[in-house]
């Protein structure tokens, strides 16, 4: 649906996007990722032909986006970090503006107001100044007016920035519900979200592509070593997680054991083993042997935050992690 070659974008003497490629499948979402300045927003801009590239190919359910920039335009909905909103307009006023704009009328305008209405849940809001809605409203307004004209592509540009927690939720459910029926770019700095929402993930940094996979695989490639949680809990007397942690350490093939979580009776430990070695069955066998209950053994997923700091560079790392819009591409 979307495919990306050697995509390039120089200012003068500054190169915000340097020869990217990649491709997104129908009805996925992938989460667009970098730190401030990476060039995410100058990519978005350059698919939704708002820039020319200077150099590459970029192509949108088929269209070229540099010689047929009318019909990519036709098939992508978006939604910039700030919402294209006319505060002076009513929310259905606007909403029909908008659809009116990207070719619907008569009954099929009046369909498609009133499905992204009751979508974007802003129907108890159409009739007001859209001057006068809360910013979490004016995201929810932005969307609707993404998807007005049932695009194929969907470009959102940090969608939840400025969000409450419940909004937030709400948002992510929204995309993750169009998912199939659209193909969506999401460009974000909350990390967990990605995990949440995403199927894949394309992370860039300083205008270069850095990785393209799948959350799944990224964790994979980075781990590394075999990391376990284990949760053990003591059935009666005294329970001593320091002392657990040692009988741990000595088991063949450990190489490293922190507690993660301590209560009166309980504790969870992460187990490093080393490469290549297995040591899930001795763990387990140890805890039985030793009287103690067996919560849970599980794989410890190296997280997407730790994964981004690793391809990005640790002066990333406070931007990374905030949901602080991106200022400059």
């Amino acid at each position: 649906m979307i495919t990306v070659h050697d995509l390039t974008k120089k200012y003068a003497r500054t190169t915000a996007v340097d020869h990217i490629s990649f491709s997104v499948s129908k009805g996925q979402i992938v989460g667009f990722l970098g730190p401030n300045g990476a060039g995410k927003t100058t990519t978005m801009r350059m698919l939704t032909c708002f820039f020319p590239p200077t150099a590459g190919e970029a192509t949108v359910a088929g269209f070229d986006v540099l010689t047929q920039p009318l019909e990519a335009r036709r098939h992508i909905g978006y939604l910039p970090e700030t919402p294209p909103l006319y505060l002076e307009m009513e929310t259905v006023d606007y909403l029909r503006f908008v659809g009116q704009l990207k070719g619907l009328s008569g009954e099929e305008l009046n369909r498609r107001v009133a499905f992204v209405c009751e979508r974007c849940a802003v129907g108890d809001v159409k009739h007001k100044l859209m001057g006068k809605l809360s910013k979490g409203y004016r995201q929810r307004v932005g969307l609707a007016q993404a998807i007005i004209h049932n695009p194929d592509v969907l470009i959102l540009d940090e969608p939840t920035a400025g969000l409450d927690p419940r909004q937030i939720i709400e948002t992510r459910e929204l995309i993750r519900s169009l998912a199939g029926e659209h193909t969506i770019i999401l460009s974000t700095h909350i990390l967990p979200e990605v995990e949440q929402t995403c199927e894949q993930v394309i992370i860039i940094n300083k205008g270069k592509l850095v990785a393209t996979d799948s959350v799944e695989n990224l964790q994979a490639r980075f781990r590394g070593v075999e990391s376990i949680l284990i949760d053990i809990a003591a059935r009666t007397g005294a329970f001593s997680a320091p002392s657990i942690q040692e009988r741990l350490e000595q088991v063949a093939g450990v190489s490293r054991v922190v507690c993660r979580d301590q209560q009166a009776n309980a504790a969870v430990f992460e187990v490093e083993s080393d490469k290549g070695r297995l040591v899930r069955g001795d763990l387990a066998r140890l805890v039985v042997e030793a009287g103690w209950d067996l919560n849970e053994l599980r794989p410890a997923a190296m997280s997407l935050e730790e994964i981004f700091l690793q391809l990005t560079g640790a002066e990333s790392a406070a931007a990374s992690t905030s949901a602080t819009p991106e200022n400059n591409a």
